[in-house]
């Protein structure tokens, strides 16, 4: 049953993201919306109006700040193929001549292949506006994602209460105390996660986009942001900006060091602050999860299901991980884990249930120093 869940997954994930990305939309907005429920407006309109308020602001925010990112993106293409050409003047030192042969070729061939690509960018750009208007496909796709995606989240909310209670009802009576304890742990895990990781990767946005800027880097912003933004897989935001950031600084500051230096400063602390400072306290204290087991649930969910998997990697593993923790507590406080059966006779007759104490207490201790070693 699972594999075939996850084989039509699979095969759909071209047309799964605007109805993914409406759940996500409605997992997010179902507390605001009970909230507003409780100070007496109706469950439509009380639906209806956050819906309205959130759209609004991502579209307010996307006027603002898109236009600012095009040019920014605009003026870095064109600054590239100069910043490529002083890196390659760095390498031209008679004394280094196999720096001159590794890196100054290479970027002699970066800067022919990245003016053969602009020529041929300019040729598809032309052909694929055009296409957009005949075939209508990225038309469709995004007329999807931001008309689509709304109303399955408008529904969602309004039918929220009525489809958990109509899942808590599929669920045998006998199990249903332990299901919704789980169930009430992995909400609460994933919410810390999505709550923490947003609040991180916009705390480096903006450390890195600040920082730079006071540098006077070129871009400075834009490298910032962009590397806060793909903090959301570790380590790849941090490591990304600061290859592009150490280009763009060697080829501005040269022979200037001590500016070159600062650039590989901000992203050593940026990323020290986000392992030992704004992690452990954002996301660590919730959601226990190892940047490991993260990086792989991101890769892997992103190689199946595309930017699908992108969105439901990181909650997928908090839930993975709640689940995982349930079924060794009780693997620890079970008879095979203590080795003796769970009713042992004792010297005196009487039945004793120490051994199942015992292994719940070394479970405990365990889970406690897994704690607080992450």
């Amino acid at each position: 049953m699972l594999a075939s869940v996850i084989a039509v997954v699979i095969l759909l994930r071209g047309a799964l993201l605007p109805f993914v990305a409406g759940m996500v939309l409605a997992y997010l907005l179902h507390p605001v919306v009970s909230r507003v429920e409780r100070l007496g407006m109706g469950r439509l309109l009380a639906t209806l109006a956050v819906m309205v308020f959130s759209v609004g602001t991502i579209a307010v925010l996307l006027v603002l700040t898109v236009p600012t990112i095009i040019s920014e993106l605009s003026y870095f293409a064109e600054s590239l193929p100069v910043y490529l050409k002083r890196l390659q003047t760095l390498t031209t030192d008679p004394s280094r001549p196999w720096l001159s042969k590794i890196v100054g070729e290479g970027l002699g061939e970066a800067e022919r292949s990245f003016g053969d690509l602009t020529s041929v960018a300019a040729d598809w750009l032309g052909t694929f506006l055009h296409s957009i208007w005949s075939g209508g496909q990225a038309v469709i796709s995004i007329a999807s994602l931001t008309v689509v995606a709304p109303i399955v989240a408008c529904y969602l909310i309004y039918d929220w209460n009525r489809m958990i209670a109509a899942i808590d009802h599929w669920v045998p009576p006998v199990y249903r105390g332990t299901v919704r304890s789980l169930a009430s742990e992995i909400d609460d895990t994933i919410r810390g996660f999505v709550r923490g990781q947003s609040l991180l990767c916009l705390a480096l946005a903006a450390f890195y986009a600040l920082a730079l800027s006071l540098i006077d880097l070129k871009h400075g912003v834009l490298i910032g942001i962009a590397s806060g933004l793909l903090s959301f897989i570790p380590y790849l935001g941090s490591l990304t900006g600061l290859v592009i950031a150490m280009c763009v600084a060697i080829a501005q500051f040269w022979p200037n060091w001590t500016s070159v230096f600062l650039v590989l400063a901000v992203f050593f602390v940026g990323q020290s602050l986000a392992d030992y400072v704004l992690a452990p306290y954002l996301v660590g204290r919730r959601v226990h999860l190892n940047p490991v087991w993260m990086m792989f649930a991101l890769f892997a969910c992103g190689y199946l299901f595309g930017f699908v998997g992108l969105l439901i990697a990181g909650p997928l593993a908090a839930a993975i991980g709640v689940l995982v923790r349930f079924a060794l507590r009780q693997y620890y406080a079970s008879p095979l884990y203590a080795g003796s059966p769970l009713h042992e006779i004792s010297g005196s007759g009487v039945p004793t249930e120490e051994p199942r104490r015992s292994a719940t207490r070394e479970a405990t201790a365990f889970e406690k120093s897994g704690i607080a070693a992450r």
